[in-house]
């Protein structure tokens, strides 16, 4: 009766070797799914770790952009309504002072012709010179609004106004005195200077000023 070869294997003393060849190969099969398994988690667990920060930076650039989104709303409206309040000021300033100043204007030319006719000239000679005090007041209340361009011409307007008033004041009391000592020459020569600075240089500045009020006016915008 012959034997089974494989029997024969299992019987003999090569089974310890053979159990043990066959574990070593589990083990090794056992390991290797181990080290796969791994290395897929491992690169879930990357996949993942690198979805979480970008995920996390957008939330940080949603939250910076939540934060400073309304403050630049903000400090772009509250520039835009602080133009339109400086534009304002300004404008109120010449609104002001423009119409005192031309005021100023006519009641001083009354008063040089009054002077230079020979008529009645008191109490043109009090408007004239309280227009020019009323003139210069409110440019000192409305300096700070008014362009420097514009505040010069003001001033100089201003003071040649008055330095006419007082070449006409003291013509009229040259006229008024009974002596006699005034010459017919000094006479003249305050009635010319009150009308060349009125009629030469007060106009001069007046057409001047108006320009650079419309220029202010239409062309200026603040930021």
């Amino acid at each position: 009766m012959e034997t089974d070869p494989l029997l024969s294997v299992l019987d003999g003393p090569h089974l310890p070797i053979l159990i043990a060849a066959c574990a070593l190969l589990v083990g090794l099969a056992a390991l290797w799914v181990a080290a796969s398994a791994k290395r897929t988690a491992s690169h879930e667990v990357e996949t993942l770790r690198q979805r979480t920060g970008a995920l996390g930076r957008e939330v940080d650039d949603l939250r910076v952009g939540q934060f400073n989104g309304p403050e630049q709303g903000n400090s772009s409206f509250s520039g835009s309504e602080a133009g339109a309040a400086r534009y304002k000021a300004e404008k109120d300033a010449y609104d002001q002072i423009w119409p005192q100043l031309w005021h100023l204007h006519d009641r001083l030319g009354m008063f040089l012709r009054a002077v230079e006719n020979g008529e009645s000239a008191g109490e043109l000679r009090l408007e004239a010179r309280n227009a020019a005090l009323e003139a210069r007041n409110l440019l000192n209340r409305y300096r700070p609004f008014c362009s420097e361009s514009v505040d010069e011409l003001v001033t100089r307007l201003i003071d040649t106004e008055i330095k006419a008033h007082l070449a006409a004041c003291q013509h009229l009391d040259m006229t008024k005195e009974v002596s006699g000592s005034a010459s017919d020459h000094e006479r003249r020569v305050l009635r010319d200077k009150s009308h060349a600075l009125y009629d030469g240089e007060a106009r001069d500045l007046m057409n001047r000023l108006a320009g650079a009020i419309r220029s202010r006016v239409i062309n200026v915008s603040y930021p």
